[in-house]
């Protein structure tokens, strides 16, 4: 006998329960992801933090020749060069902020914060620039095809070391963030310090580097065809004579492996003269009230550097081809440290003390014939990395000395 089988009522309600919590669920994640997510988007993220990245060119006007010839010549073009860091440090910050697409009342705030800033960042800059350059081997970079390049890089080197701190500083100051960040969309989505260093810093050095270049070779040329001849005044206290070598291996690889290579042996005897160039700076002056006869010089500098390059070993590959620029490359490498030695060294403070007991014999017995009272002052111009006295010259300028 067949029996139907009734589904209980109980069972029927909870099927149509569960079909309804379906429902509803369903309902609830169509609802979020069409309402609620752009509520959540503008309300978790406050307006001012959320910035819609546009795509900018990067633009500087700056003549690349001026440029180099102010980074040449540091302590010369010190207002240029002044001006010149403005010039790239305000047009880096007008890029990070088209690239930000920030309204032009930002871009004024941005502007007037940076003028801020500006008067340590420009003495920031000169001081390591000078640092790190050796201003007293122009004429050997020169020849070396070096000497242009050389200013970029030490260019470079700052602006790398600055550039993120500045941006972030002051972006940071005018955009409203959250803890630091920011929220950003849009086309190449970047953060400020990688728009300044990837978009402006970076091909800016490129430019430079390539006029650089130029700049290099038509000089070192230009030494072959010129005879100059001037006026000197300098007082040499010390030499410095020196011997180094360098190894250096060149290999040549086909598909990775090592097919040929090149073993050079360089070495080079320098002959380093340290002193006073009495031309930019020499003052001598009687304190009568103190008994003092006071000579002023300026810091130590390198006055020349010879060196001697001999090659003591040049074993070519069957397929290496020895060029010009790595013999010169070698030597110029050789020189560098010969001078990077000597400037880490004390031959400088050396040179004083030989400046003071020279001047003492020089100018001792004219010094006693202004009286037994009288004695002679050897003093020094202040570098940048040394605040210690002040004097007066006898024309009246205030100039820092140390004893």
């Amino acid at each position: 006998m067949a029996t139907n089988f009734q589904p209980s009522s109980g069972g029927l309600q909870a099927g149509k329960a569960l079909v309804v919590l379906l429902v509803i669920v369903l309902f609830s994640i169509v609802l979020y992801k069409k309402v609620f997510k752009k509520v959540a988007d503008y309300t978790l993220v406050p307006k001012e933090m959320q910035i819609n990245y546009l795509p900018a060119d990067y633009k500087l006007n700056v003549d690349e020749e001026d440029a180099l010839a102010i980074l040449s010549n540091p302590h010369r073009y010190r207002r240029e060069f002044n001006d010149l860091v403005f010039k790239i440090n305000t047009s880096i910050l007008s890029h990070v902020a088209n690239r930000m697409g920030l309204s032009d009342s930002v871009k004024t705030v941005i502007s007037k914060e940076y003028e801020k800033h500006h008067p340590y960042l420009r003495d920031m800059y000169f001081e390591d620039f000078v640092a790190i350059k050796d201003t007293t081997s122009i004429l050997y970079q020169t020849w070396y095809d070096n000497e242009a390049k050389t200013s970029v890089d030490a260019l470079n080197e700052i602006a790398s070391k600055y550039t993120c701190f500045m941006i972030n500083h002051i972006i940071t100051t005018v955009v409203k963030t959250e803890g630091g960040s920011i929220f950003g969309k849009g086309n190449k989505v970047e953060t400020p310090c990688g728009i300044a260093m990837t978009e402006a810093l970076r091909p800016l050095i490129k430019r430079m580097d390539e006029r650089a270049a130029v700049a290099d070779f038509g000089r070192a040329r230009g030494l072959l065809q010129e005879k100059v001849e001037k006026t000197i005044g300098e007082l040499a206290t010390m030499e410095v004579r020196d011997k180094k070598g360098i190894s250096k291996q060149m290999q040549t690889k086909i598909w990775g492996v090592n097919v040929s290579s090149t073993d050079v042996d360089i070495t080079a005897i320098s002959v380093l003269k340290v002193g006073f160039n009495l031309k930019e700076f020499l003052d001598i002056s009687v304190n009568s009230s103190a008994g003092a006869v006071v000579v002023t010089l300026p810091q130590p500098v390198i006055l020349s550097h010879e060196v001697h390059p001999k090659v003591e070993k040049l074993d070519i590959g069957w397929l290496r081809e020895v060029k010009t620029e790595d013999f010169n490359k070698n030597i110029d490498l050789l020189r560098s440290e010969f001078r990077r030695e000597a400037l880490e060294s004390d031959i400088m403070e050396k040179s004083k003390k030989q400046a003071r007991e020279l001047l003492d014999t020089m100018m001792g017995p004219l010094v006693k014939s202004l009286g037994s009272r009288y004695k002679l002052v050897v003093r020094f111009k202040e570098n940048p990395q040394s605040r210690e006295n002040t004097g007066r010259t006898a024309a009246g300028e205030v100039v820092r000395l140390e004893e």
